[in-house]
């Protein structure tokens, strides 16, 4: 039941793939409003988050379906439904697991959209842009999602007991 669940997550999350990135361009323009002293709007229909508007150079920096968070979170629950499979006892641990890692990739991706803000600010749009999108962003998300993974097999497989006891 847990896998058909998890299964069921991951198809909707493809079916509804771009009002979930509204909601993330949504998150990231809350984010930005809140740490930039320059007007903010998002245009949650072309998935867009306009910054700087308070400046001579207003920006905005569409989240794309590739750029979305989903396709991160997509391996996570694929290697879910596997492990629920092979180790049907542990289904709250891997559940667990799954919410605990599926916000760490969350978290990551705001990160590198706020990389990429701040950088275009700092640099301008041109190089801004390429080091904040191209070098930063993709650093940013390969690194942060490798290590979710990483953190979601460890909490999800970890022996529970405690002091290093082996059995």
């Amino acid at each position: 039941m847990a896998i058909g669940a998890v299964l069921a997550i991951l198809l909707g999350l493809v079916l509804v793939e771009r009002a979930y990135r509204t909601l993330e361009i949504t998150l990231s323009g809350a984010i930005i409003s809140v740490i930039s002293s320059n007007e903010v709007h998002v245009a949650g229909g072309r998935e867009t988050v306009y910054f700087n508007l308070g400046g001579d150079d207003p920006i905005g920096l569409r989240m794309t379906p590739e750029c979305s968070s989903v396709f991160m979170l997509m391996p996570l629950l694929l290697v879910t439904s596997v492990l629920l499979w092979l180790r049907p006892r542990q289904a709250k641990r891997l559940i667990g697991s799954l919410l605990i890692a599926g916000a760490a990739v969350i978290a990551v991706n705001q990160v590198r959209v706020l990389a990429i803000v701040g950088l275009v600010d700092w640099l301008g749009v041109t190089e801004g842009y390429y080091w904040g999108h191209t070098l930063m962003g993709s650093l940013v998300s390969v690194l942060g999602g490798a290590l979710a993974l990483v953190l979601f097999v460890w909490l999800g497989t970890r022996n529970g007991r405690t002091g290093g006891e082996r059995s």
